[in-house]
């Protein structure tokens, strides 16, 4: 789809080639081609049965909206969940006032300086905030500001087509990035190849009165600035993303900040210097939740629980006592074993096992070609933890204790 397609696709033409468009979506992608084709040109025929699939799969991510929105393959990969960015809007305004003791009626001006389709302007625009976005592709500023017309919050964002560097942060009350990780060869997890590159964002971020950068959740810690405060979010148990918030600039200090949040329940836990101790593996397991474990705050969650590491080079964490917590899986350990698919086969059979969730971490053991060769027919259902305890392979077979 380009530009001229896109267009056209916004006028009334257009929009009746992309209700049709929808009411094919489920049929065969060469029959409902040459429907829509019997009435529309190419061109406009294919951009709208674009439309049309990427809403649907945008679904997940952005709800009922986006039978409303329009995206670009690119836009939708990278776009934030709608819940994900709600958060971090609602803090950004949140961070703002407390630092501005505005008015609930007032609004920070944001720079969105990679914007994309508009996932977070959008955020940002109902959350009170007055955006101006930028992006360096002409289809991608004509989609976001479509965007905005179509949720109804056009009269404050302004989308125009330039580039990232060119941005005056310091004109602004935010800046907020959201880098493209995406190159001609696919995902990119290295920050220097990011657009704009790494160094361009950060000499952004460090000239912004008050700034926050959308990262990869894998980010390696040595990219990360100084004084920010690195959080990383999980939605339903799923790490989707960190964000560096840097605070205005005469409150910056040096060391890092980390810190979690689990999503829909908000649950935040902080960096408290925790060191989980190291012991004998107990009655329960803990798995961390993921944000948990990318913000290094194993210990914290091995804290709430009471627990310990069984091997204290693994996120996994053993105890005595149930405790239920939102940041961790528990599981309930039946045996341990050493690692042996002759001993793991023969007491799963013993159990009556047939249905297995298959889990590991510090393991080389391929689990799709385990669950195969362990040709289980039982009638009962377990879990299976492949890992090392104190450096050896071991499989533990639990019962689910509590959901994360």
């Amino acid at each position: 789809m380009d530009l001229d397609a896109f267009t056209e696709l916004l006028t009334p033409r257009g929009q009746r080639a992309l209700a049709e468009a929808v009411e094919h979506r489920d049929a065969d992608p060469v029959a409902a081609a040459t429907s829509l084709r019997r009435t529309y040109d190419a061109a406009l025929s294919s951009a709208a049965l674009t439309q049309a699939r990427l809403r649907e799969r945008a679904r997940a991510k952005f709800g009922a909206d986006a039978e409303l929105m329009y995206f670009t393959p690119h836009g939708l990969e990278q776009a934030t969940r709608a819940e994900v960015a709600a958060h971090r809007a609602t803090r950004l305004l949140s961070l703002w006032r407390s630092s501005h003791h505005a008015g609930a009626g007032d609004g920070p001006r944001v720079a969105d300086v990679c914007c994309g389709s508009g996932g977070d302007l959008l955020a940002l625009a109902r959350a009170g905030c007055l955006v101006d976005a930028v992006d360096t592709d002409p289809l991608t500023v004509a989609v976001a500001r479509a965007n905005a017309e179509a949720l109804g919050v056009a009269e404050r964002v302004t989308v125009r087509v330039a580039d990232a560097a060119s941005v005056s942060p310091e004109d602004y009350d935010v800046l907020f990035a959201d880098p493209a990780r995406r190159t001609s060869r696919g995902r990119t997890f290295d920050p220097m190849a990011y657009s704009p590159p790494w160094p361009v964002v950060l000499d952004l971020l460090a000239r912004a009165p008050r700034a926050c950068v959308k990262v990869a959740p894998g980010i390696p810690y040595e990219f990360i600035p100084e004084g920010a405060e690195a959080e990383w979010v999980s939605y339903k148990g799923e790490v989707k993303e960190a964000s560096l918030w840097a605070p205005p600039r005469a409150a910056r200090k040096t060391g890092l900040v980390r810190l979690a949040t689990l999503l829909p329940g908000g649950h935040v836990l902080r960096d408290a210097g925790a060191v989980a101790p190291t012991g004998p593996l107990g009655r329960h397991v803990y798995e961390p939740d993921g944000a948990a474990i990318r913000a290094h705050l194993v210990g914290e969650v091995a804290e709430l629980v009471g627990g310990r590491l069984p091997d204290p080079m693994i996120a996994y964490i053993t105890g005595d006592d149930p405790v239920d917590t939102p940041w961790a899986a528990r599981y309930e350990v039946e045996e341990a074993l050493p690692f042996s698919l002759k001993r793991l086969r023969a007491a799963l059979r013993d159990r009556k096992i047939g249905n297995v969730t298959i889990k590991k971490r510090a393991s080389a053991v391929d689990i799709e070609r385990l669950r195969s060769d362990l040709r289980l027919s039982g009638t009962e259902s377990a879990v299976v933890i492949l890992t090392r305890i104190m450096d050896k392979p071991s499989a533990l077979i639990c019962r689910p204790g509590s959901p994360a």
